[in-house]
């Protein structure tokens, strides 16, 4: 896997550096970009949310570079022989790496972190090193080499706790963990860096759920859902919480959406990125619908915090609405362990991340 690896990053090397003059030569416009393709760096492609988003941009042809430490495995396997991808192993926090990761590239999809709180918490100086003290060197670096647009996966954590029936971008951002508030961090910085020519774009995303390549085991949606099938019950934690969601198909059309859209459409712009708000009793019912035959177990719980946010805004602006259920999330997953997809669901350290990060001694 190292060699085939190396092989694509020296051959897309030689591939873009000879054209991206060429681009910017033909000043190449935002239509441009949406038939021809743009050449795009994924931070974290092989992540949860990035292990589906690459073979869709590979597939609406464009050319994808992607940098990731590749420690939940061989994620990207099934598109590792395209032509337009170029694997980069290694370190977001390794400036030499990202420079060569950025040549040729036109655009950013930054989707690498420490994700959740609960894994930031395990070490909170690797998740600051990580989330936010490469940050801004990433962003610079980007605006070096050429980069035209840099898309920004946020968090709808960042709000913190809100007493707002609707939860709009408009409000103040009051983060209860380091995890929160360094995304509000970087959301300052990239912003602070707009310039013509370089369109910046953050994205708030609610808690994705569904079927990856990269499955996550340690998300409501599919906990509940990993708890039905494989363990013949759902343990609920208090119920009354509400939590945002949003089906994993349709986050990662909004990053084609937002890669190809006109760059003042989405330059120096904040968009929420969910669908349903729910409290977690309703969803545990989805799941006994879907899965059949399965008690529910409430347990009492004294966090009872509830996250909501409204999208109306990137559906207003954007036109982006998204088309998929929390029911179409729990029976791709449902499907996905029937099929034996998901070996060893219940113990593997691959599906969740802090049992992953102990067992690297990721530091």
């Amino acid at each position: 896997m190292v060699r085939r690896t190396e092989r694509q990053i020296a051959g897309a090397r030689g591939r873009s550096a000879g054209s991206q003059q060429a681009r910017k030569t033909q000043g190449m416009t935002d239509d441009k970009a949406a038939k021809g393709g743009r050449r795009v760096l994924v931070t974290g492609g092989a992540g949860y949310v990035g292990s589906v988003l690459v073979p869709k941009l590979l597939a609406a042809g464009h050319e994808v570079t992607v940098l990731d430490l590749f420690i939940y495995g061989d994620t990207l396997a099934r598109v590792a022989d395209h032509p337009d991808l170029r694997q980069v192993r290694g370190d977001l926090r390794d400036a030499g790496l990202v420079a060569g990761a950025l040549k040729g590239c036109d655009s950013v999809i930054h989707l690498a972190c420490i994700s959740n709180d609960p894994s930031f918490e395990l070490d909170p100086g690797l998740g600051k090193s990580i989330n936010h003290d490469a940050f801004l060197p990433l962003v610079r670096a980007a605006k070096a080499a050429g980069v035209e647009r840099f898309i920004y996966a946020s968090s709808s954590s960042v709000y913190g706790i809100k007493q707002d029936a609707e939860v709009t971008e408009d409000l103040d951002l009051e983060p209860l963990t380091d995890y929160s508030r360094f995304k509000a961090l970087c959301e300052s910085e990239l912003m602070a860096e707009r310039a013509p020519g370089f369109a910046v774009l953050a994205l708030r995303p609610a808690t994705v759920c569904g079927y990856s390549p990269r499955l996550r085991l340690d998300l409501t949606v599919n906990i509940l859902t990993n708890h039905a099938v494989n363990n013949g019950r759902i343990r609920v934690f208090g119920g009354s919480q509400k939590r945002p969601n949003i089906h994993i198909a349709d986050m990662t059309d909004l990053y084609l959406h937002c890669l190809t859209a006109p760059a003042a459409a989405i330059d120096g712009k904040i968009f929420n990125a969910g669908y349903e708000n729910y409290p977690v009793m309703e969803i545990a019912e989805m799941v006994q619908d879907v899965v059949g035959g399965v008690p529910i177990e409430v347990v009492p719980s004294d966090d009872l915090r509830s996250y909501h946010v409204n999208s109306d805004k990137i559906r207003r602006e954007l036109g982006f609405a998204p088309a998929h259920t929390i029911e179409q999330a729990v029976r791709d997953l449902r499907d996905a362990f029937q099929a034996g997809a998901v070996p060893d669901p219940m113990t593997d350290p691959l599906y969740y991340n802090i049992k992953r990060m102990q067992e690297l001694r990721l530091s």
